[in-house]
């Protein structure tokens, strides 16, 4: 008899835990999983924290506004890299199969990491979103079929520079003559920008000076007494965390005019010039296309996230140039979800149905207007051949206090660049034993 209730009694648990586990499966299958790999600690924590923040904070935001993307609710977990490119692959190993479908894309926020990540994303199936930074010439979605290094590359970044100094000093021919020295973090990422310093320097007749800084940055007291030496006409700065602070710094000791320095858009940020203040006053960086400000996406993040008690940081770094920086990274995944979803079903989507999505977005006027993001972005648009989708950005000048946006637009001049791409993902492709994709017949055949 015993035997009998103990026996019924298993039954009526396991029944119990079968019509609970039901609407719990149901739930966790209809779910989005983001991996998310970031940096709040160390030297370059300063930096990585604000664009984390608005990263998790844009999906939070999704989430608590519109229930999700068409139902589906977004789930993530942040792992710690410390910028490390061995910790941000075993990040990318331990979150890859998580959730229903596994990753749904992977942003590493470092080249060293995506140069690595490069080579396992497609025999995992997990597109790359390299916004700003990564391999250049991965802008050639023939090669580069899982990499996505939308709004801009390193080579946009230096050529855009490059055309600013032109327009400053009156013409392409004035540049003969000139030093131009580039002191950039010794990684990976300092080193993007050298291929097109080098075209540059050809084509317009200046000297070009290349100055490491080895990591993490905070050591630059010869690199600046080679800046005295040289005296350079203007000196381009590539650095990340408390590089680019020790940078102005140096500058300001140097006596080198700050006006004269451009640095890249990840040493144009509020921790880079925070402690160096009105002494770092003429400093110009470049913006990737947005700055600092809050747009109507960052009002609905205060307004469904912030005001709910749930913002992952403090409200007032909300809007700062590398918040607005990760909640556009999010965006851009986000969206991502929701174009795969118009050619698969308003479901869970895989790393795979997520690449056909990032392939074919297009961010019109319209689009900007829906996402919140009119007046802070341009139009984009990506493809099979362009990965990139769009190559414009501004300058900024630190006023002593704010960031100040200069109104004129400069477009990467794709006739010098196209050229670099196609050879260096052609390089690339021989090495890898790659065969190109024909994009003329996918995209006619839509597939």
């Amino acid at each position: 008899m015993n035997m009998r209730k103990t026996l019924l009694g298993a039954t009526a648990m396991v029944a119990l835990a079968a019509s609970l586990a039901g609407p719990l499966a149901q739930a966790a299958a209809n779910e989005q999983f983001f991996p998310v790999l970031v940096y709040r600690t160390g030297p370059y924590g300063p930096n990585g924290v604000p664009w984390a923040n608005g990263y998790v904070d844009y999906l939070k935001m999704i989430n608590a506004r519109d229930g999700g993307v068409n139902g589906v609710k977004l789930t993530w977990e942040e792992c710690e890299t410390a910028y490390a490119t061995d910790r941000g692959v075993e990040c990318y190993e331990r979150l890859k199969g998580k959730g229903p479908t596994g990753a749904t894309v992977v942003q590493p926020l470092s080249t060293g990491v995506t140069f690595a990540l490069t080579e396992k994303a497609p025999k995992d199936k997990i597109p790359l979103i390299t916004a700003g930074y990564g391999r250049s010439e991965s802008a050639d979605g023939a090669v580069f079929k899982w990499n996505f290094p939308m709004l801009g590359t390193y080579w946009t970044a230096a050529d855009i520079i490059v055309q600013a100094l032109i327009k400053r000093e009156g013409g392409a021919g004035k540049l003969k003559g000139k030093t131009i020295a580039l002191v950039y973090h010794d990684s990976p990422y300092g080193k993007e920008p050298i291929a097109m310093l080098e075209a540059r320097s050809k084509m317009h007749g200046f000297k070009f000076i290349k100055l490491p800084v080895t990591h993490p940055g905070v050591e630059q007291k010869a690199t600046w007494l080679q800046v005295r030496r040289e005296r350079p006409d203007y000196v381009l700065l590539w650095g990340w965390g408390v590089m680019n602070a020790t940078a102005l710094k140096e500058a300001v000791a140097t006596a080198y005019p700050l006006d004269r320095m451009y640095g890249v858009w990840w040493s144009g940020a509020e921790p880079d010039v925070k402690d160096v203040g009105e002494s770092a006053k003429g400093y110009n960086a470049l913006a990737m296309q947005y700055g600092a400000g809050i747009g109507k996406v960052q009002q609905d993040i205060l307004k469904y996230v912030y005001d709910k008690n749930n913002g992952t940081g403090a409200r007032d770094l909300v809007g700062q140039v590398l918040y607005n920086r990760g909640l556009y990274s999010a965006m851009l995944a986000v969206e991502g979800v929701r174009r795969s979803q118009e050619q698969y079903g308003k479901k869970p989507m895989t790393g795979e149905q997520v690449r056909w999505g990032l392939e074919n977005l297009n961010f019109n006027d319209a689009a900007l207007k829906r996402l919140g993001i009119e007046g802070q972005l341009r139009p984009l648009r990506t493809t099979c051949d362009d990965h990139m989708g769009s190559s414009w950005a501004r300058m900024q000048t630190w006023g002593g206090k704010k960031w100040v946006m200069h109104d004129a637009w400069y477009e990467a001049d794709m006739q010098i660049i196209k050229p670099m791409v196609r050879e260096a993902a052609a390089k690339y492709a021989k090495e890898h034993n790659i065969t190109q994709r024909d994009c003329a017949k996918e995209m006619t055949s839509g597939s």
